[in-house]
């Protein structure tokens, strides 16, 4: 389906039963709703799956940037009204999962319980980000694709299908999308605000993430003393490379904090 807020089409993806604990998912940049395709299988199950695609990938529209971290959490509650979802779990992977903490800032009466995979309360490299937005808008994906994926995955899962696959994801996203999420990355910083998210945590690392690695997934921990799981053999992207690990820990923790 797709909703219309502030002049932005935005596609959804829902799946489960309607009357299950809604839980919402949202991917990483340069992504789709597709990268928790294995996740939602499992937890659709149980729960209600809710997967925006972020504004500018995906089947939504770019809307010219740069945007905030404010303005994809906004979609994000945009999605939740127009399903009629008033509080609901959130899990975000990369600026996902810092989309995730802005709407739990936000709106915390909106947001149950927080699963945050591969993400952090800052952007360790402000600079970088709005280097690559500049770039992309001025010559296209394409150029940047290979340094863009190399910290996604295992170097062992590097040749995968899998791999491929998310490279097609990548290719798919409009460059001002990815540039205006980009530039949202670069002005976040939620470390002073995130001591204040008082709801259940769970905070997953691959122990092979370069991007957001493990001692910022602690920090986070830390600072919402939450739950911290690191996953073997994964990256930045472990949905797709530690599917059923993810899924696993991901369940165990929400039906936890359903039941």
């Amino acid at each position: 389906m797709f909703i219309r807020p502030r002049n932005t089409n935005i596609h959804i993806h829902v799946q489960g039963p309607q009357d299950g604990p809604p839980v919402l998912l949202l991917h990483s940049l340069g992504t789709n709703h597709h990268v928790w395709d294995p996740q939602a299988e499992v937890l659709a199950r149980r729960f209600r799956v809710i997967r925006p695609d972020m504004r500018g990938h995906g089947l939504s529209e770019a809307p010219p940037g740069p945007y905030g971290m404010e303005d994809l959490a906004d979609d994000a509650f945009a999605v939740l009204d127009a399903l009629g979802v008033g509080r609901c779990f959130v899990g975000g992977v990369s600026i996902g999962g810092m989309i995730a903490q802005t709407m739990a800032l936000k709106a915390p009466h909106r947001v149950g319980g927080l699963v945050l995979v591969d993400t952090s309360m800052a952007t360790a490299v402000p600079a970088m980000w709005r280097e690559r937005a500049g770039q992309v808008r001025a010559s296209g994906i394409a150029p940047f694709a290979d340094a863009i994926t190399a910290r996604w995955v295992t170097q062992g899962f590097a040749g995968s299908p899998e791999m491929q696959g998310l490279r097609t994801m990548l290719h798919q996203t409009a460059a001002e999308g990815f540039a205006g999420c980009a530039e949202a990355l670069a002005t976040a910083d939620l470390s002073a605000r995130v001591g204040d998210i008082a709801v259940p945590s769970l905070v997953i690392v691959g122990d092979q993430d370069q991007s957001t690695p493990v001692a910022a997934a602690q920090a986070l921990c830390a600072a919402l003393k939450g739950t911290l799981v690191v996953l073997p053999d994964a990256a930045h992207i472990p949905n797709l490379e530690q599917p059923a690990r993810l899924a696993d820990t991901m369940l165990r923790f929400l039906s936890a904090q359903s039941s």
